[in-house]
């Protein structure tokens, strides 16, 4: 079972989490854009480079090899499906966009979810989660200047949704390292099986195979092995709200090592968005 966090700890390993999340879109789309491999071959070597790395830590933890063969099938399915989609959004998205739709999509999913689980929410949050929505709601409103293409914004949706439910699942596990292998050991089912519908359009480069390596063995693999410890200390709607931070991240990182547009449009959904997450993180003060 996971020891309960200090403080200082949750805090480091959340923000380290949540450094690796954005990262992932920096280096998808860093792949993706210059067309060295396909959406594809970068899920399925995230995915079993991931698996891979999982299961060497594991080996040296426990001296021993096992799956549970009866459990986290679902949470399993559910990372490869965030994985694929992912992928394919951005053939046409830009990375700090395409992470700002997939995180406020996970929010929303989140918030719906512990609704559902009659977990309580105050007016202060609330008010935190309308003020990020209308950020996310001006990002995505098409303009002359700005527009999305709204089969690949559906594509980054469904991977919101997809993480979001992982995310939720996650909140259970009492050996975070474990969960996190036996998810990937089992999504490189999923991977592998799946094959067979994009055979026809697989092409790979070195440098393809080593950014999707990179995502998949550090950024994944061990962000998910560290989110996964922190999840169960955090409610659902406060995971929900600090994965906002990802796409301010991703955004700037963006426009640092892949050149992307820092359009008014984002740094104004970028502002709303923060403030809604400092709205809904700030602790009150209660008067004796």
């Amino acid at each position: 079972m996971e020891k309960k966090l200090t403080l200082p700890w949750l805090f480091s390993m959340t923000s380290l989490a949540l450094l690796f999340l954005s990262a992932n879109s920096i280096l998808a789309k860093a792949a993706l854009v210059n067309n060295s491999i396909d959406a594809y071959s970068f899920t399925f070597f995230r995915i079993i480079s991931g698996a891979i790395t999982l299961l060497v830590l594991i080996y040296f933890k426990q001296k021993t090899l096992k799956l549970s063969m009866n459990k986290n099938w679902v949470t399993s399915f559910m990372l490869f499906l965030y994985a694929i989609t992912f992928s394919y959004a951005y053939l046409d998205l830009e990375a700090g966009v395409g992470t700002l739709l997939l995180f406020g999509v996970v929010q929303l999913s989140m918030i719906f979810i512990a609704v559902f689980k009659k977990e309580s929410i105050n007016l202060q949050k609330i008010f935190g989660i309308v003020v990020a929505f209308t950020g996310l709601i001006y990002l995505l409103y098409p303009t002359k200047q700005f527009s999305l293409s709204f089969f690949h914004s559906f594509l980054m949706i469904v991977a919101g949704t997809a993480w979001a439910v992982y995310t939720v699942l996650g909140k259970s596990s009492k050996d975070a390292l474990f969960n996190t292998y036996d998810n990937f050991v089992k999504a490189s089912i999923f991977v592998v099986l799946f094959y067979v519908l994009f055979i026809d359009i697989v092409f790979i480069t070195t440098q393809g195979v080593v950014l999707a390596i990179v995502s998949g063995s550090l950024t994944s693999a061990i962000g998910y092995a560290i989110w996964y410890v922190v999840l169960p200390q955090l409610q659902i709607v406060t995971a929900s709200i600090i994965q906002l931070i990802v796409p301010i991240i991703a955004i700037f990182l963006s426009v640092l090592f892949l050149g992307e547009q820092l359009t008014s449009t984002l740094v104004i959904s970028t502002v709303i968005i923060l403030s809604g997450i400092i709205i809904s993180t700030l602790k009150r003060k209660v008067n004796n």
